[in-house]
């Protein structure tokens, strides 16, 4: 997934190598030395930027985690809402890495983990970051060599129904948890708290109250 050398514009490189003789007349000062060199560092500056997005996808690839949570809540109208992030973990020691994510995506916060707080964790959970950096990010450079295709579609599929407010009225919300329960369908990690079958009755339903009515 890394880039070999530099990224190579073809018709910059075209002009370069061509006759200065021959464009001078028409592009007069466009190759003189100093704009040459500045063209030469555009140039390098245009390759690392894009080998570092290579970089981060295959370490997204390795250590990074698209998430759709299905969160109870009293107050909401179904009970439930649902709340999609994607995640990167580094440990602390490896700070830079995270921090380039936060650059490359130009969002997110880092913070420690949980229960352990050598564990560093890059999070975006904005609904729209998710559909304007995370997601075109990962179809141009993580999918193509993923072996987690089914997860991510799925995952885009339930960002582009919240974007359409499908997640406000109880059918909307029941087909984004189903997509939910389904993206991990052979993942060994951790189970869901509760079974599908508990928490579409419940949307479906609307929401009744926890609370014991008093008299």
């Amino acid at each position: 997934m890394f880039s070999e050398g530099r990224l190579q514009n073809p018709t910059i490189c075209w002009d370069i190598r061509a006759s200065r003789a021959t464009h001078r007349a028409v592009r007069l000062g466009v190759y003189d030395s100093d704009n040459v060199t500045g063209a030469d560092n555009q140039q390098e500056r245009l390759g690392s930027a894009e080998a570092a997005k290579w970089f981060l996808a295959g370490f997204i690839e390795g250590e990074g985690a698209l998430c759709v949570s299905i969160k109870k809540h009293p107050t909401c109208r179904s009970g439930f809402y649902v709340d999609p992030s994607f995640f990167l973990y580094q440990h602390q020691s490896g700070r830079g890495v995270l921090e380039r994510a936060q650059e490359v995506f130009a969002h997110g916060r880092i913070s420690p983990k949980a229960g352990n707080p050598k564990v560093l964790v890059f999070e975006i959970s904005s609904t729209r970051a998710l559909r304007e950096k995370v997601i075109p990010f990962f179809e141009r450079y993580v999918v193509p060599f993923s072996c987690k295709r089914v997860t991510f579609e799925r995952f885009r599929e339930i960002v582009e129904m919240m974007s359409r407010k499908e997640h406000l009225e109880p059918t909307g919300l029941a087909r984004i948890v189903e997509k939910a329960y389904a993206m991990n369908p052979d993942s060994k990690g951790k189970a869901r708290s509760r079974p599908l079958e508990e928490v579409l009755p419940r949307i479906l339903r609307g929401h009744t109250s926890d609370i014991p009515a008093s008299g």
